[in-house]
């Protein structure tokens, strides 16, 4: 059948999320989903943001109902200022712009940033919504060889000589997505003197930095190098998702076309929303709430542990994050993730295979597990669910061809 619409050719390199596709399947019934990235929606401060609500709507209906500013809500970026102080940014609220959760971010990075055929850096393995926001404006992707502590410093300081022009690094030291890794105090600055060096800058991604269970990480990367980095927040895990509220702080040389492309995307980011989520915070609620989420994940994070230990065959390789929302295992040999994924669903259970996290050379036997929408109990029983899948695979693997 013929058409007259001509598409874009970047809309031939959109491809869907395939969190966002095992999600679908996770919705049947009896599935015990360890596979997307949802906070548990138990955290959700629910009251608060109803009280909140009435407040705006009582006190200032007709300003949080209008258009607002596209740069945002000027109270909530001054909170965000002075919040980002604690992990050493000294930053004014004039680099902040809120956006509709830290997604637009990445999507606004990629607009102002990516050409066609530039390079841009990524750790190995890296997040996979940041590979779809970044792909439609064709940049060159290196993958970053890395360890447990996230990306190595001479990678980066090799970029001039194995990708020129590379136009910046995307990192998220804090309990990555997906490995739940963290950056420790002196690879932080060993990365940014590298990337300083090779004239590298860097976008800092920090959606999890406040669920850490033992002590906090370390300073932010963009604290160590404030006019060479582009820093992402959001709302979305200690608040949560379904406000969309993010933000950025960028130097003052990106801030102008960075806010220019938002006003493109969506004018602003809704400022009811904005107003509501200040309301709530203003007076120090996070440092109170968000407590309590870390105690929850810790003990999900501890059974999900014991569970692996007990359930997991020989081979299998993962270690215990120390904040943040991920288990990331890498299976024996032998075994594919992704080929698996149809009968641990038939068996009750949902993972989200780690090949679609890897700019290049994806990992077959990788698999990434969320441990903070299930209780306890339900981690252990899909877990036994799993390891008794992966025997089964492995008892398959061994048997001689006929």
């Amino acid at each position: 059948m013929s058409t007259v619409w001509t598409q874009a050719r970047r809309a031939a390199r959109m491809n869907p999320s395939i969190i966002r596709e095992i999600l679908k399947v996770t919705e049947k019934p009896g599935i015990l989903s360890m596979a997307g990235g949802l906070p548990s929606a138990d955290t959700f401060p629910v009251d608060a943001l109803k009280a909140a609500c009435d407040r705006v709507l009582s006190q200032a209906p007709r300003e949080a109902l209008q258009y607002a500013a596209s740069e945002g809500f000027g109270p909530l970026r001054e909170w965000v200022a002075a919040r980002v102080a604690a992990l050493g940014m000294k930053v004014t609220p004039d680099q902040v712009l809120v956006t509709s959760g830290s997604q637009q971010g990445l999507d606004l990075v990629g607009k102002i940033l990516c050409d066609a055929g530039a390079p841009v850096a990524v750790e190995t393995p890296t997040y996979l919504g940041a590979l779809q926001a970044f792909t439609p404006f064709e940049p060159l992707f290196t993958s970053l060889v890395s360890d447990q502590e996230g990306p190595r410093p001479e990678a980066v300081a090799a970029l001039p000589h194995d990708a020129p022009g590379t136009r910046f690094s995307y990192l998220l030291p804090n309990y990555q997505n997906p490995t739940g890794r963290v950056m420790g105090a002196q690879r932080r600055v060993e990365i940014v003197e590298a990337a300083r060096r090779a004239g590298v800058p860097i976008v800092e991604d920090n959606p999890y930095g406040d669920l850490w269970f033992d002590e906090p990480p370390p300073a932010a990367l963009s604290s160590l190098w404030p006019e060479g980095s582009l820093y992402l927040g959001s709302f979305s895990k200690v608040l949560t998702p379904g406000f969309r509220l993010g933000y950025m702080i960028a130097p003052p040389e990106l801030y102008p076309k960075l806010l220019q492309a938002k006003q493109a995307a969506d004018l602003h980011t809704p400022g009811f929303n904005q107003r509501v989520v200040h309301e709530v915070i203003r007076d120090g609620f996070l440092d109170r709430h968000i407590p309590s989420i870390r105690a929850r994940y810790k003990a999900n994070r501890d059974a999900m542990a014991e569970a692996l230990r007990e359930h997991l065959p020989p081979g299998c390789d993962w270690q215990a994050p120390r904040g943040g929302m991920f288990f990331w295992i890498r299976l024996p040999a032998g075994l594919d993730a992704m080929a698996l994924l149809p009968r641990a669903v038939e068996a009750g259970i949902a993972y989200v295979p780690g090949a679609a996290f890897y700019a290049h050379q994806p990992d077959a036997r990788t698999l990434r597990l969320s441990f903070v929408t299930l209780t306890p109990d339900l981690i252990r029983e899909g877990v036994e669910k799993l390891g008794r899948l992966l025997h089964e695979a492995l008892e398959i693997a061994a048997e001689p061809a006929p």
